[in-house]
């Protein structure tokens, strides 16, 4: 697992190494442009997760998500937690969420 101290520098090493796809998150499905359909829960993995805790500021608290698609697309989806955190249905909940 790579360590990154900020979600710019977890967005650019991921992209690096082949997470090319930016992923919007949807409340049931993440989706891009370039994807149709949008990719329901079990069409995707996460692969790796990086946590980043705002030390002055809760906005500056997200989760960065490396994912691959079952076709082998890999992307990146970037969301807030806490106070910045996105509606999402339940099957999204379980599938995000960070376990330690």
């Amino acid at each position: 697992m790579y360590v990154y101290d900020t979600v710019a520098e977890a967005v650019k090493g991921l992209k690096q190494r082949g997470y090319t796809i930016d992923f919007n998150l949807e409340a049931d499905s993440i989706s891009c442009p370039d994807i149709k359909p949008a990719l329901r829960p079990s069409e995707f993995e996460i692969t790796e997760v990086y946590r980043f805790e705002g030390d002055s500021d809760p906005a500056d608290e997200a989760v960065v998500y490396a994912i691959e698609s079952r076709d082998g697309r890999k992307g990146v989806l970037v969301n807030g937690f806490g106070v910045s955190a996105d509606e999402m249905g339940e099957e999204m909940v379980e599938k995000l969420s960070v376990r330690h």
